[in-house]
């Protein structure tokens, strides 16, 4: 039960909103065997609970009262069947209220008034006393709410559902293709509610994307580094690499120095009009030892080398 008075009599028994008069009845008796008296003899606390279960199922149950109480919160008692039309005469308890705001929901709630348009936050009076006829309006309560959401490299790619617990509601979300880090989901309608006007925000989700050990984005470019050796950089070759779709064959030129990019095209994220292209730069990986016959061959080498690596490089490093 919040500061407010309002209980949360789905929230009690334990089932969804959307929760038909079927299940609320199943959850409600599963309770009831737990928390009776008779089973509980002298807890006091089993005792309360039991009441307070049983004062939810007597809403929830009832169609009428469970109508009220979704439409005006911790005021559907007080609202009578007839609320929503304006009457003449109506008698206020002024004790009832905590303070103006809840005065002027219930009363916007009872006349079916547009709760928002003319809404009121806090009266500003000392001691949180009613203000008289002079009392200004003043903007409608934010009721949007935003959390945290923390998705794999894998679903920001290829888009993926979440089912996630939304005050005490189960809430399918559905994250699309390609969002990036930082893009922001809303949810119509999954915000906080304003207990007795039955008015609702909407819930925005910020999405986190988790790294991912190969791949990585760089603004809107798909990239990875594909390790090589030195003989394919050197002698050129045809090599087997993984793509996000799977493997793939890639031709790196014979002589291509270490650090080029090779582009694969429509292989990279996913963007309005179809796929970006996927960049792969190349990565020169020196084995941890070399085995005899190779340390011969790159004896051979140096013997035969034609050039220095440092040709020109001496001369224009010179100050």
């Amino acid at each position: 039960m919040s500061g407010s008075g309002y209980k949360n009599y789905f929230q009690v028994l334990g089932v969804e909103r959307s929760a038909d008069a079927d299940s609320v009845k199943r959850a409600f008796r599963k309770l009831a065997r737990k928390y009776h008296p008779d089973v509980n003899p002298g807890d006091v606390s089993a005792e309360a609970r039991f009441k307070e279960i049983s004062e939810a199922y007597e809403v929830l149950s009832d169609p009428d009262k469970r109508r009220r109480y979704e439409q005006f919160g911790q005021y559907w008692n007080q609202a009578g069947p007839s609320a929503g039309s304006a009457g003449a005469g109506m008698d206020v308890d002024f004790g009832r209220y905590g303070n103006f705001d809840d005065f002027i929901g219930d009363l916007l709630g009872r006349f079916g008034g547009p709760v928002g348009g003319g809404g009121f936050q806090s009266s500003g009076f000392p001691g949180g006393g009613f203000p008289g006829t002079n009392a200004a309006a003043r903007a409608p309560v934010n009721l949007d709410a935003e959390a945290s959401l923390n998705i794999t490299f894998a679903e920001a790619f290829r888009g993926s559902e979440r089912t996630l617990s939304v005050n005490n509601e189960r809430v399918l979300v559905r994250i699309p293709s390609g969002v990036k880090n930082g893009s922001r989901l809303r949810l119509k309608e999954k915000g906080n509610l304003q207990p007795g006007t039955g008015r609702r925000g909407d819930l925005f989700l910020n999405l986190s994307v988790k790294d991912h050990p190969v791949w990585r984005l760089e603004d809107d470019q798909l990239r990875a580094d594909l390790p090589v050796s030195l003989d394919e950089l050197a002698l050129g070759a045809t090599v087997t690499v993984m793509t996000p779709d799977g493997e793939a064959q890639v031709t790196i030129p014979a002589g291509t120095a270490p650090g080029r990019s090779l582009r694969l095209k429509s292989k990279g994220w996913p963007a309005k009009g179809g796929r970006g292209d996927l960049l792969l730069t190349l990565a020169l990986v020196m084995p941890a030892s070399w085995s005899d016959e190779e340390r011969k061959l790159l004896e051979q080498l140096r013997r035969q080398r034609s050039e220095s690596p440092r040709h020109g490089w001496l001369r224009s490093a010179a100050l």
